[in-house]
């Protein structure tokens, strides 16, 4: 404990990385200790409940619904020794300053901690927004008290989430699938993502076509001699574009007047426009000027990282962390646009001594947030301090990804107080007459940058990969009216309308932020959660909703449209803001959400409804699964109706027979139902199972391809897909794919090879054959009961009998092959102090200190976890404790044989036992029946899995 002459203060952060960066700035005197986030929550499953609590009907919410709402918080156990080292060294200092970040969550943390820790010392709330020293010790000296309000709005916040999620989710567990999640955020972005890959399926192309010509200019002086001209309109009458078809039929929208070219009309005018004269019949030249872009906020910041790093926003937000907690950067979550007049004032120096004088405006620019529903009172995200660290300065500083984030918000930061970029742009109108008389107008256009001004620190990117930088120049001749052109080249182009683009992480934010659901703490975890939970995988950037998320938004859609409107998403945002301003009170918002007794508070159609309590009780009985359970795709041309169902081990097409509806399997069922089956491959994707890509799936009846006959024997070879993956089948033979195969390019030959396995390599000196096959764990070779592990698949095919046997004779060793090493070295576990690192495991990367391991979520990477994200992990495994070892069943005493009589005595005793074996047999078959096929319970009395916040 340091100690002097005046007051010792305890100084509680977050993050131990926070606490060492602060406690740097501080000095003797203060003791500096991090609460490792969030100190208590509401209960996550019934063992976290309390047991004097554990008989009250409101135990599995952890809410006290009747009484108030009153929360049941209790300590996580991976705090308890932290919070017990807090409680000591409160007892130890004359004061406490709770130093949590500026925000809701920050401001419940601080009252959470002095609910728990119960100080006997004044306690003071100290708040910054950048952890560098002058801001630390302004902090320090203008403490104020913890804010009420804030606490509150964030209290409601988290009561409202957990009502929500903890009474929706069990209605998923019954009507879709056990373990599935609702949340009021999650649900609202889900059901987005899921409307786009509806209009996508629905979605019909249609072709167009144009005329590009390529037009040169005599005497072109200094500019260009040839540009690009597009056709725009024939006899007066627009060209037809892609905008101007309806998405759903692939025609021109009714009353466009537009002329649609297809092909043959394309090559047919620029035939007859070939050696025709080209005259300028339209010059307009104006001025160009770009405003900067406003610095970031956590939403522009996700979104500018994913296009520019390709960074998720998990990355992102981590990366920032430790920027924010190291002193390089100001708070990384807020909504706020504003710069201090310091960061002004620093930006504007650092531009002239960058860029010259001319680069910064006459006066300081100030930018105004569009951010619906904004709230947080932050500066916007900028580099930390008073005078800007350049890259350059900070580049040995920082790894690879904290580097360019850091350049980034660094660039943006300063081009938003550069000046405008100015020019001209220049709008043609050419027009040529063919030899059929027909008035043929090209347009072209041009943009010329003089000065780039902020455009020279930088540049925003696009959703639209396509889409034209902002710095591009597109320079034309000068042109004059009636000005004479020539045609180089006439070239007819064709294109096609495109379905709207899926959602990436960055424009899915931009979509929330717009709506106004959600804040800017919860965005990435929104990402992450609707990834985990199954709803939405990735290819690439692309955001693709499965099949099982089609069948949780149209439940919600039929049943509870309420709680997955826009509208009402935001509109509990705004109350939230007003519980925040002290002008609502957070009971009479939550019941009326829950009860639906309105007190001019809450969403008044749930308040008309019942509320959620009642919502989701008398209603559970209308909701059909079977219903719910299938997405209708189309009626194929036999009249059959095409639907994919959501079973127990995956989605799945099935069309009914001609004249019959096709029956969907009773609830948690797969089997029993009419009609043909086909699985659907893993991967694709719901706008891909177009009526050909169905039809090639339904081929065989179990989406079978016929790769050829075996020459042999011949049989038919027939690709199939099965429930662990794709295989070949010949007869009685199959072979599942290698890793190294897929079915789209899988040819006869290779068929031929995978049906050879297993593969005789010969006979040992011994007589005993040797095999080589491929298995559950990879390659191997067999002799008897030996085993060993090829080290490739190909070994399979060439291995000899020589290198077989010299492999089965050498020792097994304890695993396949010699551990392989860490993928990498974390450091010590600020909780535990034992060294972390990063393994690859059979099922993927996962975080270990030696005795308790963690698998790395989707979308985490082992380049980017940090070491305070292993240390929660591993803590909230360790809090769980083992898992629970399944109980062998008990042997049973083996019956005393009386001696055999008679010949028929040892007949009935071999009956006898071949009846017990098949009893065994179907007990067994029974067992596996009742663990793979949900239970038919009502829903759980205690929550089993606990849905993430929001």
């Amino acid at each position: 404990m340091p100690s002097n002459a005046g007051t010792t203060r305890l100084v509680i952060v977050e993050s131990p990385a926070k606490a060492k960066t602060i406690s740097g700035y501080l000095g003797p005197g203060y003791v500096v200790e991090a609460s490792f986030g969030h100190v208590r929550d509401l209960p996550r499953n019934a063992a976290d409940v309390p047991a004097k609590y554990k008989g009250e009907s409101w135990a599995r919410l952890g809410v006290d619904v009747d009484n108030g709402f009153h929360a049941l918080y209790v300590v996580s156990a991976d705090r308890r020794q932290q919070i017990s080292k807090l409680v000591k060294l409160s007892k130890e200092v004359d004061e406490i300053f709770l130093a949590t970040d500026e925000d809701r969550e920050g401001e419940a943390i601080a009252w959470h901690l002095v609910e728990t820790l119960k100080p006997k010392v004044p306690v003071k709330r100290m708040v910054f927004h950048e952890i560098t020293k002058p801001a630390i010790q302004a902090a320090v000296a203008n403490p104020r008290e913890i804010d009420r309000d804030l606490v509150d709005a964030q209290e409601a916040r988290r009561i409202l989430d957990r009502l929500y999620g903890y009474e929706v989710s069990p209605v998923l567990w019954k009507k879709v699938m056990p373990k599935l999640s609702a949340g009021r955020v999650q649900s609202v972005a889900t059901r987005i993502v899921v409307e786009r890959e509806r209009q996508r399926m629905a979605f019909r192309t249609a072709e167009y076509w144009d005329i590009l010509a390529t037009l040169a200019v005599a005497n072109a002086g200094e500019g260009p001699r040839t540009f690009n001209a597009t056709l725009i309109a024939l006899n007066g009458d627009r060209i037809a574009t892609g905008k101007d078809f309806e998405p759903t039929t692939g025609k021109v929208r009714a009353g466009a007047g537009v002329v649609h070219l297809d092909e043959g009309g394309a090559r047919g005018l620029a035939a007859r426009l070939d050696g025709r004269p080209f005259t300028v019949t339209r010059v307009e030249e104006k001025p160009y000027r770009r405003r900067p872009y406003a610095p970031f906020i956590t939403s522009t910041l996700q979104q500018e990282a994913a296009r520019k790093l390709r960074l998720s926003s998990q990355q992102t937000m981590r990366t920032a962390q430790r920027l924010y907690e190291n002193g390089y950067i100001t708070y990384m979550r807020t909504d706020s646009v504003n710069l201090s007049e310091t960061a002004i004032s620093a930006a504007r120096r650092q531009i002239v001594e960058l860029y010259g004088e001319r680069s910064v405006p006459p006066e300081p620019r100030r930018y105004t947030g569009k951010v619906k529903n904004a709230q947080e009172a932050h500066e916007a995200i900028r580099p930390a301090g008073d005078n800007f660290r350049t890259p350059g300065e900070v580049a040995k500083e920082l790894s690879a990804e904290e580097f360019k984030l850091y350049e980034l918000i660094w660039r943006r930061t300063i081009a938003s107080q550069m000046t405008d970029a100015v020019g001209s742009s220049v709008s043609v109108r050419i027009r040529a007459v063919s030899t059929s008389q027909e008035e043929a107008d090209f347009g072209a256009t041009g943009k010329t940058i003089t000065d780039p001004g902020f455009l020279r620190a930088y540049v925003e990117s696009s959703d639209d990969e396509n889409a034209e930088a902002e710095d591009a120049e597109r320079r034309l001749p000068t042109l004059v009216k009636d000005q004479p052109l020539t045609a180089d080249e006439l070239a007819a182009q064709g294109h096609h309308t495109q379905p709207p683009s899926r959602y990436t992480e960055a424009s899915l934010v931009k979509a929330l932020e717009e709506l106004g659901i959600g804040r800017p703490s919860t965005y990435a975890s929104i990402m992450q959660t609707i990834q985990d939970r199954g709803y939405v995988t990735k290819r690439g950037q692309a955001m693709i909703p499965t099949f099982l998320a089609f069948a949780v938004i149209g439940l919600m859609e039929r049943h509870y449209p309420r709680l997955i409107d826009y509208d009402f998403t935001a509109s509990m945002e705004n109350e939230l803001d007003e519980i925040a301003g002290g002008d609502h009170a957070a009971v009479d918002f939550l019941t009326a959400f829950y009860f639906g007794s309105s007190n001019g508070a809450g969403d008044q159609d749930i308040a008309r409804s019942g509320g959620l309590k009642k919502l989701v009780t008398e209603n559970l009985s209308e909701i059909d699964a079977r219903s719910v359970n299938s997405i209708p795709l189309f009626t194929d041309e036999d009249g059959r109706e095409v639907v994919v169902r959501v079973g127990r081990y995956g989605p799945y097409l099935q069309r009914a027979v001609p004249g019959e509806t096709p029956a969907a399997p009773a609830e948690g069922e797969e089997s029993g139902s009419q009609g043909d089956r086909a699985p659907i491959p893993e991967g694709l994707a719901p706008d891909e199972l177009t009526p050909e890509k169905v039809h090639e799936l339904f081929l065989g009846g179990s989406g079978e391809r016929k790769l050829g006959d075996d020459p042999a024997t011949g049989e038919p070879i027939v690709l199939k897909s099965g429930r662990f993956g794709p295989y070949v089948s010949s007869g009685e033979r199959k072979s599942s794919l290698l890793r190294s195969q897929t079915p789209d390019s899988l040819s006869l030959d290779e068929a031929l090879r995978l049906l050879s396995l297993p593969r005789l390599v010969g006979v040992a000196p011994d007589g005993v054959e040797v095999f080589a096959n491929n298995g559950r764990y990879g390659p191997y070779v067999k002799q008897g009961e030996e085993f060993r592990s090829l080290e490739s698949e190909e070994q399979m095919f060439t291995v000899t009998l020589d290198e077989a046997l010299a492999l089965l004779a050498a020792p097994k060793t304890r695993g396949r092959r010699a551990a392989a090493p860490p993928l990498r070295e974390m450091g010590v576990d600020p909780l535990t102090e034992k060294p972390l690192v990063i393994k690859d495991g059979r099922f993927g990367p996962y975080v270990t200190d030696g005795e308790v391991n963690a698998s790395l979520r989707r979308g985490q990477t082992p380049e980017a976890l940090s070491i305070e994200e292993a240390s929660e992990m591993l803590a909230d495994k360790r809090a769980k404790g083992p898992a629970p070892r399944k109980k062998a069943a008990a042997k049973k005493a083996p019956a005393k044989k009386a001696p055999a009589k008679k010949a028929t005595a040892t007949k009935k005793t071999a009956a006898a036992s071949k009846s017990t074996a098949a009893k065994k047999t179907t007990t067994a078959k029974a067992t596996a029946a009742r663990k793979a096929t949900p239970a038919k319970k009502a829903a759980p009395k205690k929550a089993t899995a606990s849905p993430a916040e929001e």
